[in-house]
């Protein structure tokens, strides 16, 4: 698979940091009640209810958060798997057995991720996934992401790609950050929707 690292420019990173620092000034309740109304959205979702395997992430911060979500698609009987990011970048999976499972771990100067504490089962674990959430800071028209910045989920989508997987590709936002346009790459790849707290927009 080739390398595929950040490749940011100046438009994507000043609208990073235009959403970033609008999700630091909300407040722990709207975190919380986006969060509620995310998972349920979420799990009204065809594709989620009949995935038996879904990737997700734990979220940080004032990212919308996705413990409801992950406890509720648990509870079903889903296999959730989180990821755990590799020096190199790049995530291995982990699979989610409730907040006891989980580990704060800090990569470096950036922020403590919470990571499955348990068996690891590779880079490639992700391909088994019939839904993959992944983390933005915004989605276009188009349904193209914007990330954070680190290039992993990148490489999640080439490796779907190269397995010739085709799980449902699902981002979670709050209402602002679905915007006409974000900054693209040639690599990038589009989602199949956006969930948010108050609806999901389809783009394929």
């Amino acid at each position: 698979m080739p390398h595929i690292g950040p490749a940011d420019g100046p438009g994507k990173r000043a609208l990073r940091r235009d959403f970033l620092d609008a999700r630091n000034r909300l407040t722990a309740d709207d975190v919380r009640e986006a969060a509620d109304a995310l998972a349920g959205r979420a799990l009204g979702l065809p594709e989620v209810a009949g995935a038996h395997t879904v990737a997700a992430y734990v979220s940080v911060g004032a990212e919308p958060g996705t413990f409801a979500l992950l406890d509720a698609l648990r509870a079903r009987g889903v296999r959730v798997l989180l990821p755990a990011l590799r020096p190199d970048n790049d995530l291995d999976w982990g699979e989610y057995a409730g907040e006891g499972s989980l580990a704060r771990v800090r990569h470096g100067g950036r922020m403590e991720l919470f990571e499955p504490a348990g068996e690891r089962l590779g880079p490639d674990a992700v391909t088994r996934a019939g839904v993959v959430l992944l983390p933005g800071v915004a989605v276009d028209a188009r349904g193209l992401r914007l990330g954070r910045g680190g290039g992993s989920y990148d490489r999640v989508l080439a490796r779907l790609q190269h397995a010739g997987a085709r799980p449902a590709l699902l981002v979670l936002l709050y209402d602002r950050e679905v915007v006409a346009h974000v900054p693209a790459e040639p690599h990038d790849r589009p989602v199949d929707a956006v969930v948010t707290p108050s609806g999901v927009r389809r783009f394929r």
